[in-house]
């Protein structure tokens, strides 16, 4: 079920209308998980089985790891947990993937080698809601937190529709506690619940689906001859936008879904195309991502506390699973290792040139912004594009002057616009939060910006299409 949908719109009223209605908070939250179930199976309804095996398993083993003290007893339940939840994602998410390349080193080694590719259909969402059941377990584990004491708390945890197929990832610390006591939005919240929802779908619909999408789509779909340019500029900086607005999109509407509910759920995006370098990337996009790959990998193989040739080896082997988690392709895994080599030459440089004086200035500190932010949308290519041949040629088309022109002058201007806008805002809302800044806007200019995103809605009527991350 997609947010930018009618059968979304009807659904979710059918919620509200029930959550403010039934008095019982444990009948509340009961609604919310057949919420859940109704929301997730609408898509596929067997593998609402995949979301009761991990709720299943997470839920005994959390029990078990509070009641056992051995090591040993306790790193085998962890095994357990681990070697189910990262099972069904491996399989269902890598099988082919594995099956593939196994193939292709039989044949390089000459040994013939011939098998039936299975029909794997992944899971939507697996690999969200696999990391946040996983976040619940490792926590006790390591005894950052309690063990949940209501199985339904705990479940409606792990399939929370909002967030359920595309995050933000959430953690049992910041989401069970909210299940205590009744949760009903105030009229400041709900307020807040619907303005960021309109603000995600405008995201999703106007911006990303019908003025970045076409260019995107035709850049990237290319073949043969090579681009001159300026298209693949076009198109390579059309896809930066149009993933932000996209994932960003979704990221807003889930945490506004659940505002309007009572419900709080993490940022996952703060101005990320005005990072400043790319560590400040990654702490400014996906948020939930990065802070998870950093508690649970980067931090226990020993962060930057073990010598500067182990951090390397950290932030590259973590950047490659970050990649990797994306998609179960060698084109991700490259996407990821460029970013951990990016990593790595920034951590090499702060310990050279601790005192740099370029950015403590205002230019300075602008420059190395719009650098990253470059460097980030070249690398997207990796990511966007289906196969090597494809990334290749349009690397090679980003400074052919006279290659072949593709993109009529209206995408051109759309795509010049939108980028432009989304710098502007992004560098606006540098250090500040959204809303902290729209409650510094006068009344009529709140107004008026709704009004456009409004209009923006009705005038476009896009389609109901998948939002990328759905994929992952």
């Amino acid at each position: 079920m997609l947010f930018n949908s009618l059968t979304f719109i009807v659904f979710f009223i059918v919620v509200l209308g029930l959550h403010y209605t039934v008095s019982s908070w444990k009948t509340q939250k009961t609604v919310l998980l057949t919420a859940s179930y109704i929301f997730y199976a609408a898509w596929n309804p067997p593998f609402v089985i995949l979301l009761w095996i991990s709720t299943l398993v997470d839920w005994y083993v959390a029990k078990a790891l509070v009641r056992e003290e051995g090591p040993g007893k306790r790193k085998g339940l962890l095994f357990i947990s681990l070697a189910v939840n990262l099972g069904l994602l491996g399989f269902f998410k890598y099988g082919n993937f594995l099956l593939e390349n196994f193939k292709a080193l039989m044949d390089l080694a000459g040994i013939p080698f011939e098998a039936a590719t299975p029909s794997i259909i992944l899971p939507v969402g697996i690999s969200f809601y696999t990391f946040q059941t996983l976040s619940y377990t490792l926590d006790v584990y390591f005894r950052k937190t309690d063990r949940c004491q209501s199985f339904l708390d705990f479940a409606l945890y792990v399939t929370f529709f909002p967030q359920l197929v595309a995050g933000p990832i959430v953690r049992a610390v910041d989401f069970l506690p909210q299940c205590i006591k009744p949760r009903r939005a105030t009229r400041d919240q709900f307020g807040w619940g619907l303005y960021f929802m309109t603000l995600g779908m405008f995201q999703k619909v106007v911006l990303a689906d019908t003025l970045l999408s076409s260019a995107a789509d035709k850049v990237f779909s290319h073949s043969g001859t090579a681009l001159h340019f300026f298209d693949t500029w076009i198109g390579v900086l059309a896809f930066s936008a149009q993933i932000f607005c996209d994932f960003a999109g979704y990221s807003t509407c889930a945490i506004g879904t659940a505002l309007c509910l009572g419900f709080i759920l993490p940022d996952n995006f703060r101005s990320p195309y005005a990072a400043i370098g790319f560590s400040d990337f990654w702490r400014r996009w996906h948020i939930t991502l990065s802070t998870w790959l950093r508690d649970y990998l980067y931090i226990p193989l020993g962060g930057n506390r073990r010598g500067t040739l182990r951090t390397l080896f950290n932030l590259m082997f973590t950047m490659f699973l970050g990649g990797l988690w994306h998609g179960a392709s060698w084109t991700f895994i490259v996407w990821g290792l460029l970013h951990g080599f990016y990593l790595v030459v920034e951590h090499l440089l702060r310990q050279c040139f601790p005192d740099i004086a370029l950015v403590k200035t205002r230019m300075g500190r602008f420059g190395l912004g719009m650098l990253t932010f470059l460097i980030v949308s070249v690398t997207w290519i990796f990511f966007r594009a289906g196969d090597f041949s494809t990334a290749c040629l349009l690397f090679g088309s980003l400074f052919n002057f006279n290659g072949t022109q593709i993109l009529p002058t209206l995408e051109i201007l759309q795509v010049s616009g939108v980028v432009i806008g989304l710098l502007c805002s992004h560098w606006y809302l540098h250090e500040k939060h959204l809303e902290h800044a729209i409650q510094n806007l006068p009344a009529w200019w709140v107004v008026t910006l709704w009004s456009t995103m409004l209009i923006g809605l009705i005038v476009t009527q896009g389609g109901a299409n998948a939002f990328i991350y759905f994929q992952f």
